[in-house]
């Protein structure tokens, strides 16, 4: 029988210079009930503490994600076939306000939770992270596996503020919403404001492994390590573009070179097939840091390769519910 799921506009019928730009080229669908993956663009920086843009990170991504084809050229998964997904447009973002900003984005991802649609993200400023979170891990705590630079673990940034793009992660496990036991942390570096900064982090469970740890084991041992600790509860994955050398993604707010690479990432990504996942982001692409578009083509790629190992968690997750149990 022909999949009636959505489907990408094929750049061998419609070039892809034209029509309107969606994520993947997929049709828009505002009704999440309809889907089994929602991808979603948050357009705010307003946790931004050091340079701004990523604002306007969603919408680079879906333009340079036009690129990206059906079918995955190494793994062979075709996500438009297990599930379907579409562009469900972008969370409602209050861009001088960042409290209510917290609950506009909090309240969408709620809507799109309760019609059991996975979220897929573009950032936006890593806060974005938490309000999705908070929207989607209420009832259980989830497991994460997190790309970046900075462990976003701090407490509070310019004498109290609680809710910046580095405390994400701080408040989301206060809040009981991460199982800081079942966390990693991938290609922590640079330098710090005090040697104590991750002192927090290590002290509730949090496995940190810095860049010069991921050189010396390689991306294969990392992530083989990652999966024993998340195990087969459910999991999250959160992408900062950041954790990548600034030579593959300059579009960012807080750059640091010595970075893995755009090659590892995928490699990394592709080895998560078969945990529960049941969402994920890519967020911190700041395009007007990057004229070439580079980093937003970076951004929408590691969308597919997060779509890619999504999708078959999803799929799998709706056969298991769908098959007579014995």
């Amino acid at each position: 029988m022909q999949n009636q799921f959505p489907e990408p506009l094929s750049g061998t019928v419609v070039p892809r210079f034209a029509e309107v730009a969606t994520f993947m080229r997929l049709p828009i669908e505002r009704d999440p009930k309809k889907l089994d993956i929602a991808l979603v663009g948050v357009p705010w920086d307003g946790g931004t503490t050091f340079r701004p843009g990523a604002r306007h990170g969603p919408r680079e991504m879906r333009n340079m994600s036009t690129l990206m084809r059906r079918v995955h050229h190494a793994t062979g998964v075709s996500p438009y076939e297990l599930c379907r997904v579409a562009d469900h447009g972008d969370a409602p973002v209050n861009p001088i306000d960042l409290a209510d900003s917290l609950k506009r984005i909090e309240g969408f991802y709620a809507r799109l939770h309760r019609a059991g649609a996975a979220p897929l993200t573009a950032g936006g400023d890593h806060l974005v992270t938490l309000p999705i979170l908070r929207a989607i891990a209420r009832e259980r705590p989830l497991g994460i596996v997190h790309f970046d630079a900075h462990s976003d673990t701090a407490d509070a940034y310019f004498g109290g503020e609680r809710y910046t793009h580095g405390t994400p992660f701080r408040r989301a496990i206060e809040e009981g919403l991460i199982e800081p036991k079942r966390m990693i942390q991938i290609g922590i570096r640079g330098s710090v404001y005090a040697a104590d900064e991750k002192d927090w982090a290590e002290s509730v469970g949090i496995r940190i492994v810095h860049i010069e740890e991921f050189f010396a084991r390689g991306p294969d041992a990392v992530i083989d390590e990652a999966r024993a600790i998340v195990g087969a509860g459910p999991v999250y994955v959160s992408f900062d573009v950041d954790g990548l050398d600034p030579v593959y993604a300059p579009g960012t707010g807080t750059p640091e070179i010595g970075g893995f690479s755009t090659a590892e990432a995928q490699r990394m990504i592709r080895r998560l097939a078969g945990l529960d996942l049941v969402g994920a982001d890519v967020v911190e692409v700041s395009p007007p840091f990057d004229p070439s578009g580079n980093t937003a083509l970076v951004g929408a790629t590691m969308m597919f390769e997060l779509l890619c190992v999504l999708a078959p968690a999803v799929h799998r997750r709706k056969s298991e519910r769908a098959s007579p149990r014995a």
